[in-house]
Parts: C-alpha cells; sequence; structure tokens
C-alpha cells in the first residue's frame, strides 16, 4: 500500500512461511496440536498450497527463466545437504567404477521406452547454467550446472496422450528401509519438467557432479525449492497420477508435510 508515497513491499513467500510457521508453532505451544490431524486443517494447508501453485501458473505464464548469474558470482562453498552418500552397495560399486555401469532408466506412459548411460547423456545437446539454489532450510548458493535438458528427452521418448506427471526415483534411502519404501523421490507436472532450465545435470562448476552432490545425475529445476532438486536419479517414470506411489503426495519430503508445489 502507499501512504505519504511510503512504499511498502509485499511479504515475500520464504516471508510468508516463516511467519506462518511461527504462528503455527505458538498453536502448538498452547496444546493446539491436534490441528494437524484435523481433516479441516489439512483440507486449509491444501487449498494454501493450490492457490500457490495457481498464482504462480498464472505470474509465470510463457515460462520466464529463473535469474542466472555470472561466474564471478559463484559460492565459494556449496553446501550439500540431505544424503551425502546413498549407503546401496549396488550404488558404491557403480560409484567405484566410474558410474560406467549406471544406466538411467526411463519408462511409464511412454512409446519409447529407454536405458541411458552417463557417456549417452553427455552425447545429447547441452545446456549451462549459473543459477541459486534456495533451500528451505533457509540458505542459499549459487553454482554451475551443466546437463541436458529433461524436455529434449521426454520428447524423445514420446509421451502418452494422459501424460501429467514425472517421477524421478533415487538412490538415497533416507529412512534405511529394508523394502525401500524409504528411497527419495521427486514429481515435476509437464510445464516444469518442459521448462528450459530444467536440466538433468552430470556436471556442477565444469566438474563431473561429487558424491555428495548427487552423482552421478541430478534433477535442476531452478524456479522451485532445494528438495524438488533430486539427487542420484536411477529412473524416471512417466505417470497420469502420483496419488497411488509411496505416500501419495508425490515426493518423499511431501510424503511428510512439505508442500509439493515448491515455486520461489
Amino acid at each position: 500500500m502507499i501512504q505519504r508515497r511510503l512504499i511498502i513491499p509485499p511479504p515475500s513467500r520464504r516471508g510468508l512461511l516463516a511467519a506462518g510457521a511461527a504462528t503455527f508453532g505458538g498453536l502448538l505451544l498452547a496444546g493446539c496440536d491436534r490441528l494437524s490431524n484435523a481433516p479441516q486443517f489439512q483440507s486449509l494447508l491444501g487449498s494454501a498450497n493450490k492457490a500457490t501453485y495457481g498464482a504462480q501458473r498464472i505470474l509465470l505464464s510463457g515460462q520466464p527463466l529463473a535469474r542466472e548469474f555470472q561466474e564471478k558470482d559463484l559460492s565459494p562453498v556449496f553446501k550439500a545437504n540431505g544424503t551425502t552418500l546413498p549407503a546401496d552397495p549396488r550404488y558404491q560399486a557403480m560409484a567405484e567404477t566410474g558410474f560406467s555401469d549406471w544406466r538411467l532408466q526411463i519408462g511409464g506412459l511412454v512409446a519409447r521406452p529407454t536405458s541411458l548411460s552417463l557417456a549417452d547423456i553427455r552425447r545429447l545437446p547441452q545446456r549451462t547454467q549459473i543459477t541459486r539454489h534456495d533451500c528451505v532450510e533457509g540458505w542459499s548458493a549459487i553454482g554451475k550446472w551443466t546437463g541436458v535438458p529433461l524436455g529434449l528427452i521426454l520428447r524423445s521418448v514420446g509421451l502418452a496422450p494422459n501424460a501429467r506427471f514425472i517421477v524421478f526415483r533415487c538412490a538415497d534411502d533416507l529412512d534405511g528401509s529394508a523394502d525401500g519404501s524409504g528411497l527419495y523421490y521427486e514429481s515435476l507436472d509437464l510445464i516444469d519438467a518442459f521448462h528450459p532450465q530444467t536440466i538433468l545435470a552430470h556436471s556442477m562448476n565444469d566438474q563431473p557432479l561429487a558424491i555428495a552432490h548427487g552423482a552421478p545425475l541430478r534433477l535442476r529445476v531452478e524456479r522451485q525449492l532445494g528438495y524438488k532438486n533430486a539427487k542420484y536419479l536411477m529412473q524416471i517414470e512417466v505417470v497420469d497420477r502420483f496419488d497411488r506411489i509411496a505416500g501419495g503426495k508425490g515426493g518423499y519430503w511431501e510424503d511428510r508435510g512439505y508442500e509439493w508445489f515448491a515455486g520461489i
């Protein structure tokens, strides 16, 4: 609002999230934790997520790019969070051979299921971008990423008419579960999947991805928060719905209460 030419800027999305978290935390301290299990409260959270998603889609119509930076802006330290070494013996065996035996499996609602080696991916047309990674934990870092545009791969396999979401399955098991139920996964809609800055990155700062940063391949989706940028990619599945996968919310952290749409 404007008053005597004093412009009060609108609150940032992160500020709103922080304020909401503080308010909700106060309710918990007041003994209102039963809210978290109330169907009406869960419905309210779901409505807020849908509203954010809808508003973001209107504001970002036309596929605008996230801000890109210059080499001089690269962060001296880029924190590696989450899993830094998957415990899966199969993954560790592939890492010991430089991922020469690794394959990215692409299937689901596609005309031509495909298996790509790391060498195959490096031979495809590449994109390099210097962007800022924003973590839900409150830190940011700028890195340089090189990889193949996801849209290029999706076009090559031929999506079925009923394809709606792209699911990314990973090698890291955050729960250490024997049945694989804690394996990390994420999902995107087709708008973000075909965004020009959504790439499958094999290099960071002109070097092959380190294991801590998701080797041999990780997702970079620059218009969403860090947890959407899945590491240790093993499989891409094209689906028409994700409510029957794992916890049904579209991602490992989403199944545990995070927003599915994490636009920034």
